[in-house]
């Protein structure tokens, strides 16, 4: 006599379910907020960065045609002058800040010769943290 051998399938019942559901839940809640944070400070060192390259931008210009830009388009706009030795920025386009707002660039500067800066991530003068103003004069 043979004897098969049945094998018995197991499925998780409701409960079992829930249970897994609400642990995955709770390991959840405990870790998007750390990432939120993680990606705030992430998006303000970017800003910071940006604002050092726009600056060393600005000044290379400065130092080929004696002279500030007046916009920012003029980084990657030819002039047709013979000094200009653009485009300084690579690629040549001007990027947005962090949180997709173009930077504030104002010459003559009120903190220097030129200011340059982010509102951060609140879009608005101030804040703190990682809203606070992201400039090139502190």
């Amino acid at each position: 006599m043979e004897m098969v051998m049945k094998r018995r399938t197991r499925r998780f019942s409701l409960l079992e379910l829930m249970i897994v559901l609400l642990i995955l839940g709770l390991l959840a809640a405990l870790a998007v907020p750390n990432l939120m944070k993680k990606a705030d400070k992430a998006k303000y060192k970017t800003g910071e960065l940006q604002v050092k390259l726009l600056s060393n931008a600005i000044k290379d210009y400065y130092l080929d045609m004696d002279e500030y830009p007046d916009t920012l388009e003029d980084l990657v706009t030819d002039t047709g002058d013979t000094k200009w030795d653009g485009p300084y920025l690579d690629p040549p386009k001007i990027p947005l800040d962090p949180w997709g707002e173009p930077f504030r660039y104002d010459f003559p500067g009120r903190h220097g010769q030129f200011d340059l800066s982010s509102l951060g991530a609140d879009k608005s003068p101030g804040g703190d943290k990682y809203n606070a103003d992201i400039n090139n004069w502190e």
